[in-house]
């Protein structure tokens, strides 16, 4: 457009404007006059060859779009400008116009579907670096996204909108307080390096990571950034469902059985692979013949052939007696190989020796198990050696045999807690016991079977 020159040549915008619209062929306008319209509606009235049509007709159907709009998905407030003009128009009001607005729902979204949640829950666990990108729409549920926080342990930024959703305090290494143009630095490199970001109560953006989208309004979903798996759903009832499951995958973690070879190699790595190994006779044996490194002679003391249940403490006792200043000197025994020589605690307690004890307890003859499992179709006469008439209760009770004679002793049953179980077993000075309760049902592969070949072994 022409800015300078003769009074002449100067026209005035807004007739420049429909000067330009009569050009094209315009000839009808459909317009709402206002303040900041206004000069444009004169310069349609001066030119005389351009219709403005005001729709008066659809004030009752923007009304009734307008409430269907806020009261859908995200909620707030909607803006209705209603000029003078129509205020004054007379009009036949059409009450039952249909609503059909792309992307609105007349009802908020239900709980969201739980294998959907469990597919982002799978997403999680397969990813290294994943960033949670919370907004506005999670202010209504900060409880349930600081619970899905510690679940996770998924650091957090927030948009300007969404801060307070989060704590941002200094603390808390999670909280990487606010993202974008002045964000701080290590939310938007946090993001950038991210490979999976869960973005809920938000508006997502162009990135490069897979993209998670959870939010109550579906025409808010891919508006900018297609998403990889998106729920429609209130943003409250996805976290407690997300909460849900990742609570019963966590006490289903904490009680899980401890498989034995687990407990022998969370040792073998806490003692360095430096510790002196008694052992009796059966299941245990092998396993500590399998899943401790040994890598100087005599470290690994066992019966071998002789197969002399109760072997385990007394060559303990020996070994502690013989190399005084060894690091660790630990007897992994199984309940009944132990029970053999039980009474040599006492002698352990009166000599002081500072060697640990850790039972592999399964209140079974675990080798005999596996033996009739394998080649007796699992008859297991005379196997369990716990109490035949309270069989949920533990028995005989390891722990106390160790106290009375004056030494500390604990148990654990669940896998989650065998690392700190063994490393305050290694700390403690002086003598330990460590009953671990292991499942009887774990078997020691592979097995060749008497009189057998390698090709005849049992690998699982």
């Amino acid at each position: 457009m022409l800015q300078f020159g003769s009074d002449e040549l100067r026209r005035q915008g807004s007739d420049v404007l429909v000067e330009a619209l009569k050009r094209e062929g315009v000839r009808t306008v459909f317009a709402y006059p206002g303040a900041s319209s206004m000069e444009i509606h004169q310069s349609i009235s001066r030119s005389g060859l351009i219709t403005n049509v005001l729709p008066h007709h659809d004030i009752p159907h923007i009304v009734k779009e307008a409430f269907f709009v806020a009261k859908s998905g995200r909620l707030g407030p909607i803006l209705i400008d209603v000029p003078k003009d129509i205020q004054k128009k007379m009009v036949v009001p059409d009450w039952n116009q249909p609503m059909q607005l792309g992307g609105y729902i007349s009802t908020l979204p239900g709980p969201p579907n739980e294998t959907r949640l469990k597919e982002i829950i799978a997403l999680i666990s397969l990813s290294t670096k994943p960033v949670l990108y919370v907004g506005g729409g999670c202010l209504n549920s900060s409880a349930e996204l600081r619970r899905f926080v510690d679940l996770t342990g998924i650091s957090v930024t927030t948009t300007l909108m969404g801060l307070g959703c989060y704590p941002g305090s200094d603390v808390d290494e999670l909280a990487l307080k606010m993202l974008g143009m002045h964000g701080t630095m290590y939310a938007n490199y946090a993001v950038d390096m991210s490979d999976l970001l869960l973005a809920f109560g938000l508006e997502t953006f162009a990135t490069r990571e897979k993209i998670v989208h959870i939010d109550i309004g579906s025409s808010e979903i891919g508006k900018n950034k297609k998403p990889h798996v998106s729920i429609c759903a209130n943003i409250k009832l996805a976290l407690q469902g997300f909460n849900k499951i990742l609570n019963a995958e966590k006490q289903a973690k904490i009680h899980a059985d401890i498989p034995p070879q687990y407990a022998i190699e969370v040792l073998e790595e806490l003692t360095n692979g430096d510790a002196i190994i008694t052992t009796g006779v059966g299941q245990h044996q092998m396993w500590a013949a399998q899943f401790y490194k040994y890598n100087m002679p005599r470290q690994w003391l066992t019966s071998g052939g002789f197969g002399a249940m109760g072997f385990g403490l007394p060559a303990a006792i020996r070994a502690a007696l013989a190399r005084p200043n060894a690091r660790y000197v630990v007897d992994i025994d199984g309940d009944g190989s132990f029970l053999m020589n039980i009474q040599e605690l006492a002698t352990l307690r009166v000599q002081n020796l500072p060697f640990k004890i850790m039972l592999l307890n399964n209140q079974h003859l675990g080798m005999v198990v596996q033996l009739k499992d394998r080649f007796n179709k699992s008859n297991r006469a005379d196997t369990f050696i716990g109490n035949p008439t309270n069989k949920l209760k533990i028995f005989p009770d390891m722990t106390k045999f160790a106290e009375s004679c004056g030494f500390p002793a604990a148990r654990v049953k669940d896998k989650e807690n065998v690392r700190g179980a063994i490393k305050k077993m290694l700390d403690t000075p002086g003598p330990y016991l460590l009953d671990i309760m292991v499942p009887h049902e774990e078997h020691v592969l592979p097995m060749i079977p008497s009189y057998g070949a390698f090709e005849d072994a049992i690998n699982e």
